[in-house]
Protein backbone atom coordinates (compact mmCIF):
# COMPACT_ATOMS: atom_id res chain seq x y z
CA UNK A 1 0.00 0.00 0.00
CA UNK A 2 2.82 2.29 0.64
CA UNK A 3 4.66 1.76 -2.12
CA UNK A 4 1.32 2.54 -4.04
CA UNK A 5 0.70 5.66 -2.60
CA UNK A 6 4.48 6.28 -3.04
CA UNK A 7 3.73 6.03 -6.83
CA UNK A 8 0.60 8.21 -6.99
CA UNK A 9 2.52 11.13 -5.15
CA UNK A 10 5.44 10.53 -7.55
CA UNK A 11 2.98 10.46 -10.69
CA UNK A 12 1.29 13.92 -9.17
CA UNK A 13 4.34 15.61 -8.67
CA UNK A 14 5.33 14.59 -12.62
CA UNK A 15 1.96 15.75 -13.72
CA UNK A 16 2.76 19.19 -11.99
CA UNK A 17 6.00 19.40 -13.01
CA UNK A 18 5.09 19.00 -16.94
CA UNK A 19 2.36 21.75 -16.14
CA UNK A 20 4.78 24.10 -15.00
CA UNK A 21 7.28 23.35 -17.77
CA UNK A 22 4.87 23.86 -20.24
CA UNK A 23 3.35 27.31 -19.05
CA UNK A 24 6.84 28.41 -18.77
CA UNK A 25 7.54 27.90 -22.52
CA UNK A 26 4.21 29.65 -23.17
CA UNK A 27 5.13 32.96 -21.38
CA UNK A 28 8.41 32.76 -22.54
CA UNK A 29 7.28 32.40 -26.25
CA UNK A 30 4.21 34.03 -25.99
CA UNK A 31 5.17 36.99 -28.72
CA UNK A 32 4.88 34.17 -31.08
CA UNK A 33 2.07 32.07 -30.15
CA UNK A 34 -0.10 35.28 -30.02
CA UNK A 35 0.13 36.36 -33.49
CA UNK A 36 -0.90 32.30 -34.36
CA UNK A 37 -3.59 32.21 -31.80
CA UNK A 38 -4.97 35.17 -33.57
CA UNK A 39 -4.77 33.77 -37.04
CA UNK A 40 -5.82 30.48 -35.81
CA UNK A 41 -9.61 32.58 -34.65
CA UNK A 42 -9.50 34.67 -37.75
CA UNK A 43 -9.41 31.51 -39.60
CA UNK A 44 -11.98 29.90 -37.80
CA UNK A 45 -14.40 33.00 -38.65
CA UNK A 46 -13.79 33.67 -42.06
CA UNK A 47 -13.57 30.02 -43.22
CA UNK A 48 -17.27 29.51 -43.17
CA UNK A 49 -17.65 32.41 -45.63
CA UNK A 50 -14.81 30.54 -47.69
CA UNK A 51 -16.68 26.86 -47.27
CA UNK A 52 -19.99 28.89 -48.38
CA UNK A 53 -18.41 30.81 -51.74
CA UNK A 54 -16.83 27.50 -53.06
CA UNK A 55 -20.71 26.02 -52.81
CA UNK A 56 -21.25 28.64 -55.37
CA UNK A 57 -18.07 27.54 -57.78
CA UNK A 58 -15.84 30.09 -56.65
CA UNK A 59 -12.07 29.37 -56.51
CA UNK A 60 -10.88 29.09 -53.17
CA UNK A 61 -7.80 31.43 -54.01
CA UNK A 62 -10.63 34.34 -54.82
CA UNK A 63 -12.45 33.53 -51.69
CA UNK A 64 -9.53 33.32 -49.49
CA UNK A 65 -7.70 36.52 -50.79
CA UNK A 66 -11.24 38.38 -50.97
CA UNK A 67 -12.23 38.26 -47.23
CA UNK A 68 -8.85 38.90 -46.48
CA UNK A 69 -8.53 42.05 -48.34
CA UNK A 70 -12.02 42.62 -46.41
CA UNK A 71 -10.20 42.01 -42.81
CA UNK A 72 -7.43 44.53 -44.24
CA UNK A 73 -9.51 47.41 -45.19
CA UNK A 74 -11.23 46.86 -41.75
CA UNK A 75 -8.26 46.71 -39.50
CA UNK A 76 -6.64 49.59 -41.14
CA UNK A 77 -9.57 51.02 -40.84
CA UNK A 78 -9.76 50.86 -37.09
CA UNK A 79 -6.45 50.95 -36.48
CA UNK A 80 -5.92 54.41 -37.96
CA UNK A 81 -9.16 55.46 -35.96
CA UNK A 82 -7.77 53.96 -32.84
CA UNK A 83 -4.81 55.63 -33.16
CA UNK A 84 -6.21 58.96 -33.52
CA UNK A 85 -8.61 58.83 -31.21
CA UNK A 86 -6.07 57.99 -28.35
CA UNK A 87 -3.35 60.54 -29.58
CA UNK A 88 -6.60 63.40 -28.97
CA UNK A 89 -7.68 61.51 -25.73
CA UNK A 90 -4.46 61.91 -23.97
CA UNK A 91 -3.84 65.44 -25.39
CA UNK A 92 -7.39 66.44 -23.83
CA UNK A 93 -6.45 64.62 -20.13
CA UNK A 94 -5.28 67.49 -18.62
CA UNK A 95 -8.08 69.41 -19.27
CA UNK A 96 -10.54 66.70 -18.63
CA UNK A 97 -8.48 66.69 -15.55
CA UNK A 98 -8.89 70.16 -14.76
CA UNK A 99 -12.75 70.01 -15.05
CA UNK A 100 -12.95 67.17 -12.68
CA UNK A 101 -10.98 69.46 -10.41
CA UNK A 102 -13.42 72.33 -10.41
CA UNK A 103 -16.29 69.67 -9.92
CA UNK A 104 -14.59 68.43 -6.40
CA UNK A 105 -14.07 71.97 -5.33
CA UNK A 106 -17.71 72.53 -5.94
CA UNK A 107 -18.62 69.03 -4.26
CA UNK A 108 -15.78 69.75 -1.03
CA UNK A 109 -17.30 73.00 -0.37
CA UNK A 110 -20.98 71.79 -0.08
CA UNK A 111 -19.65 68.85 2.54
CA UNK A 112 -18.21 71.65 4.83
CA UNK A 113 -21.39 72.88 5.22
CA UNK A 114 -22.12 69.56 6.99
CA UNK A 115 -18.74 69.38 8.67
CA UNK A 116 -17.30 66.74 6.46
CA UNK A 117 -13.68 67.80 5.77
CA UNK A 118 -12.15 66.37 2.41
CA UNK A 119 -9.04 67.28 0.61
CA UNK A 120 -9.91 68.07 -3.18
CA UNK A 121 -6.17 66.71 -3.70
CA UNK A 122 -7.07 63.26 -2.30
CA UNK A 123 -10.46 63.02 -4.41
CA UNK A 124 -8.61 63.87 -7.67
CA UNK A 125 -5.81 61.26 -6.39
CA UNK A 126 -8.58 58.39 -6.40
CA UNK A 127 -10.49 59.49 -9.38
CA UNK A 128 -8.26 60.70 -11.68
CA UNK A 129 -10.06 60.16 -15.08
CA UNK A 130 -6.28 59.44 -16.58
CA UNK A 131 -6.43 56.01 -14.58
CA UNK A 132 -10.15 54.78 -15.59
CA UNK A 133 -9.33 55.91 -19.24
CA UNK A 134 -5.71 54.24 -19.38
CA UNK A 135 -7.29 50.96 -18.86
CA UNK A 136 -8.74 51.21 -22.47
CA UNK A 137 -5.33 52.89 -23.86
CA UNK A 138 -3.56 49.92 -22.52
CA UNK A 139 -6.15 47.45 -23.84
CA UNK A 140 -6.25 49.21 -27.69
CA UNK A 141 -2.22 49.69 -27.17
CA UNK A 142 -1.53 46.10 -26.18
CA UNK A 143 -3.56 44.81 -28.82
CA UNK A 144 -2.13 47.34 -31.14
CA UNK A 145 1.49 46.14 -30.60
CA UNK A 146 0.12 42.64 -31.50
CA UNK A 147 -1.46 43.61 -35.13
CA UNK A 148 2.31 45.09 -35.58
CA UNK A 149 2.94 41.67 -36.84
CA UNK A 150 0.25 42.02 -39.39
CA UNK A 151 1.98 40.75 -42.20
CA UNK A 152 2.81 37.19 -40.13
CA UNK A 153 -0.82 36.89 -38.93
CA UNK A 154 -2.20 37.60 -42.52
CA UNK A 155 0.11 35.50 -44.18
CA UNK A 156 -0.14 31.94 -41.68
CA UNK A 157 -4.39 32.80 -41.94
CA UNK A 158 -4.29 32.55 -45.42
CA UNK A 159 -2.57 29.16 -45.11
CA UNK A 160 -4.65 28.16 -42.68
CA UNK A 161 -7.39 28.95 -44.61
CA UNK A 162 -6.35 26.98 -47.54
CA UNK A 163 -5.98 24.16 -45.34
CA UNK A 164 -9.17 24.37 -43.52
CA UNK A 165 -11.26 21.93 -45.64
CA UNK A 166 -9.01 19.27 -45.08
CA UNK A 167 -7.62 19.36 -41.62
CA UNK A 168 -10.43 17.34 -40.09
CA UNK A 169 -9.66 14.13 -42.70
CA UNK A 170 -6.32 14.94 -41.89
CA UNK A 171 -7.10 14.34 -38.12
CA UNK A 172 -9.40 11.32 -38.75
CA UNK A 173 -6.61 9.88 -39.89
CA UNK A 174 -4.15 10.70 -37.24
CA UNK A 175 -6.07 8.73 -34.42
CA UNK A 176 -5.68 5.16 -34.17
CA UNK A 177 -9.08 4.63 -34.29
CA UNK A 178 -10.47 7.03 -36.82
CA UNK A 179 -14.02 5.77 -36.83
CA UNK A 180 -14.75 5.74 -33.54
CA UNK A 181 -14.04 9.44 -32.78
CA UNK A 182 -15.52 10.84 -35.88
CA UNK A 183 -18.74 11.98 -34.53
CA UNK A 184 -16.43 13.67 -31.39
CA UNK A 185 -13.96 15.49 -33.90
CA UNK A 186 -16.91 16.74 -36.41
CA UNK A 187 -18.83 18.35 -33.10
CA UNK A 188 -15.79 19.70 -31.57
CA UNK A 189 -14.63 21.55 -35.07
CA UNK A 190 -18.57 22.51 -35.63
CA UNK A 191 -19.08 24.07 -32.13
CA UNK A 192 -15.78 25.60 -31.89
CA UNK A 193 -16.44 27.39 -35.24
CA UNK A 194 -20.45 28.05 -34.72
CA UNK A 195 -19.50 29.33 -30.95
CA UNK A 196 -16.26 32.11 -32.66
CA UNK A 197 -18.45 33.22 -35.55
CA UNK A 198 -21.60 33.80 -33.83
CA UNK A 199 -20.03 35.28 -30.87
CA UNK A 200 -17.94 37.22 -33.53
CA UNK A 201 -21.48 38.82 -34.84
CA UNK A 202 -22.93 39.81 -31.56
CA UNK A 203 -19.60 41.58 -30.26
CA UNK A 204 -19.54 43.62 -33.65
CA UNK A 205 -23.35 44.48 -33.04
CA UNK A 206 -23.01 44.74 -29.34
CA UNK A 207 -19.84 48.04 -30.29
CA UNK A 208 -22.32 49.37 -33.29
CA UNK A 209 -24.87 49.87 -30.81
CA UNK A 210 -22.75 51.24 -28.23
CA UNK A 211 -21.16 53.92 -30.51
CA UNK A 212 -24.54 54.85 -31.85
CA UNK A 213 -26.05 55.26 -28.38
CA UNK A 214 -22.78 57.08 -27.10
CA UNK A 215 -23.07 59.41 -30.58
CA UNK A 216 -26.81 60.13 -29.69
CA UNK A 217 -25.66 61.44 -26.42
CA UNK A 218 -22.70 63.51 -27.91
CA UNK A 219 -19.84 61.61 -25.60
CA UNK A 220 -16.53 62.52 -27.68
CA UNK A 221 -14.82 59.65 -29.11
CA UNK A 222 -17.67 57.25 -29.61
CA UNK A 223 -15.70 55.17 -32.04
CA UNK A 224 -12.95 53.90 -29.52
CA UNK A 225 -15.74 53.34 -26.93
CA UNK A 226 -17.52 51.19 -29.37
CA UNK A 227 -14.28 49.17 -30.45
CA UNK A 228 -13.45 48.80 -26.93
CA UNK A 229 -17.04 47.51 -26.04
CA UNK A 230 -16.46 45.06 -29.72
CA UNK A 231 -13.41 43.76 -28.19
CA UNK A 232 -14.53 43.24 -24.65
CA UNK A 233 -17.56 41.81 -25.56
CA UNK A 234 -15.45 38.44 -25.65
CA UNK A 235 -15.22 38.44 -22.16
CA UNK A 236 -18.71 38.02 -21.06
CA UNK A 237 -19.89 40.09 -17.29
CA UNK A 238 -17.21 41.22 -16.69
CA UNK A 239 -15.74 42.57 -20.27
CA UNK A 240 -19.25 45.30 -20.41
CA UNK A 241 -18.28 46.18 -17.28
CA UNK A 242 -14.79 47.34 -17.92
CA UNK A 243 -15.74 48.44 -21.44
CA UNK A 244 -18.52 50.74 -19.62
CA UNK A 245 -16.28 52.95 -17.11
CA UNK A 246 -13.86 54.76 -19.45
CA UNK A 247 -17.09 56.23 -21.61
CA UNK A 248 -18.90 56.65 -18.36
CA UNK A 249 -16.00 58.29 -16.72
CA UNK A 250 -15.92 60.68 -19.45
CA UNK A 251 -19.28 61.53 -20.26
CA UNK A 252 -19.85 62.43 -16.47
CA UNK A 253 -16.96 64.90 -17.42
CA UNK A 254 -18.14 66.48 -20.04
CA UNK A 255 -22.18 65.89 -19.74
CA UNK A 256 -22.60 65.74 -15.70
CA UNK A 257 -23.40 62.86 -13.62
CA UNK A 258 -27.35 62.74 -14.72
CA UNK A 259 -26.16 62.28 -18.72
CA UNK A 260 -23.50 59.71 -17.19
CA UNK A 261 -26.18 57.19 -15.20
CA UNK A 262 -28.29 57.29 -18.38
CA UNK A 263 -25.40 55.94 -20.52
CA UNK A 264 -24.81 53.48 -17.67
CA UNK A 265 -28.28 52.24 -17.74
CA UNK A 266 -27.80 51.84 -22.08
CA UNK A 267 -24.67 49.81 -21.52
CA UNK A 268 -26.63 47.50 -19.03
CA UNK A 269 -29.77 47.18 -21.44
CA UNK A 270 -27.32 46.53 -24.61
CA UNK A 271 -25.60 44.14 -22.95
CA UNK A 272 -28.12 42.54 -21.09
CA UNK A 273 -30.20 42.12 -24.74
CA UNK A 274 -27.23 41.18 -26.27
CA UNK A 275 -25.95 38.48 -23.55
CA UNK A 276 -29.40 37.07 -21.82
CA UNK A 277 -31.40 37.20 -25.26
CA UNK A 278 -29.45 37.27 -28.40
CA UNK A 279 -26.49 34.88 -27.50
CA UNK A 280 -28.61 32.16 -25.67
CA UNK A 281 -30.73 32.12 -28.75
CA UNK A 282 -27.94 31.16 -30.90
CA UNK A 283 -25.17 29.89 -28.91
CA UNK A 284 -27.59 27.66 -26.70
CA UNK A 285 -27.49 28.06 -22.74
CA UNK A 286 -24.99 24.96 -22.33
CA UNK A 287 -22.25 26.55 -23.71
CA UNK A 288 -21.99 28.97 -20.82
CA UNK A 289 -18.96 29.52 -18.52
CA UNK A 290 -19.45 30.78 -14.54
CA UNK A 291 -18.70 33.92 -13.62
CA UNK A 292 -15.85 32.51 -11.44
CA UNK A 293 -14.32 30.99 -14.51
CA UNK A 294 -14.51 34.08 -16.50
CA UNK A 295 -12.41 36.11 -13.82
CA UNK A 296 -9.84 33.29 -13.05
CA UNK A 297 -9.59 32.69 -16.55
CA UNK A 298 -8.91 36.58 -17.34
CA UNK A 299 -6.53 36.36 -15.10
CA UNK A 300 -4.83 33.57 -15.95
CA UNK A 301 -4.33 34.36 -19.87
CA UNK A 302 -3.84 37.32 -19.20
CA UNK A 303 -0.27 36.60 -16.82
CA UNK A 304 0.44 34.01 -19.03
CA UNK A 305 -0.15 36.40 -22.95
CA UNK A 306 -0.18 39.99 -21.70
CA UNK A 307 -3.21 42.11 -23.22
CA UNK A 308 -3.99 39.88 -26.08
CA UNK A 309 -4.24 37.20 -23.89
CA UNK A 310 -7.05 38.61 -21.47
CA UNK A 311 -8.82 39.35 -24.63
CA UNK A 312 -8.48 35.80 -26.37
CA UNK A 313 -9.14 34.52 -22.79
CA UNK A 314 -12.86 33.37 -22.53
CA UNK A 315 -12.88 31.88 -26.34
CA UNK A 316 -9.89 30.07 -25.42
CA UNK A 317 -11.37 28.65 -22.66
CA UNK A 318 -14.44 28.30 -24.34
CA UNK A 319 -12.77 25.91 -26.71
CA UNK A 320 -11.25 24.01 -24.09
CA UNK A 321 -15.13 23.76 -22.41
CA UNK A 322 -16.11 22.23 -25.73
CA UNK A 323 -12.91 19.67 -26.08
CA UNK A 324 -14.41 18.29 -22.65
CA UNK A 325 -17.61 18.03 -23.46
CA UNK A 326 -17.20 15.82 -26.21
CA UNK A 327 -14.69 13.74 -23.90
CA UNK A 328 -16.19 10.91 -21.88
CA UNK A 329 -13.51 11.55 -19.22
CA UNK A 330 -13.48 14.97 -19.29
CA UNK A 331 -17.24 16.51 -19.45
CA UNK A 332 -17.06 16.22 -15.40
CA UNK A 333 -14.43 19.43 -15.49
CA UNK A 334 -16.57 20.92 -18.33
CA UNK A 335 -20.15 20.87 -16.06
CA UNK A 336 -17.60 22.32 -12.89
CA UNK A 337 -16.57 24.94 -16.11
CA UNK A 338 -20.65 25.94 -16.82
CA UNK A 339 -22.59 28.68 -15.96
CA UNK A 340 -25.49 28.02 -12.99
CA UNK A 341 -27.97 27.97 -16.24
CA UNK A 342 -26.70 24.22 -17.08
CA UNK A 343 -29.21 22.00 -17.39
CA UNK A 344 -29.55 18.28 -16.90
CA UNK A 345 -31.33 17.32 -19.92
CA UNK A 346 -28.21 20.09 -21.60
CA UNK A 347 -25.66 17.68 -19.67
CA UNK A 348 -27.75 14.57 -20.99
CA UNK A 349 -27.59 15.72 -24.86
CA UNK A 350 -23.98 16.46 -24.87
CA UNK A 351 -23.27 12.96 -24.38
CA UNK A 352 -22.06 11.34 -26.95
CA UNK A 353 -23.52 7.70 -28.21
CA UNK A 354 -22.11 4.54 -27.71
CA UNK A 355 -21.26 4.50 -31.58
CA UNK A 356 -19.31 7.68 -30.94
CA UNK A 357 -17.09 6.84 -27.68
Amino acid sequence: MAMVDKGGVVKMLLVLATIVVVFAGIKTAANLLVPFLLSIFIAIIFNPVVAKASEFKIPKAVSVFFVIGIFVLLVLSLGGLVGRSLTELSQLLPEYREQLKGQFVWLTAQLAQYNIQISTAILLEYFDPSAAMSLATDILGGLGGVMANLFLILLTTIFMLFEASSFPKKVHLAMDDPAMRLGQIDRFLASVNNYLAIKTLVSIATGLCVSTMLWAFGVDFYPLWGVLAFLLNYIPNIGSIIAAVPAMSLALLQLGPGTAGAIGLGYLAINTVMGNVVEPRFLGKGLGLSTLVVFLSLIFWGWLLGTAGMLLSVPLTMIFKIGLENSEEGRWLAILLSGDDVSEEELISSKPSASES
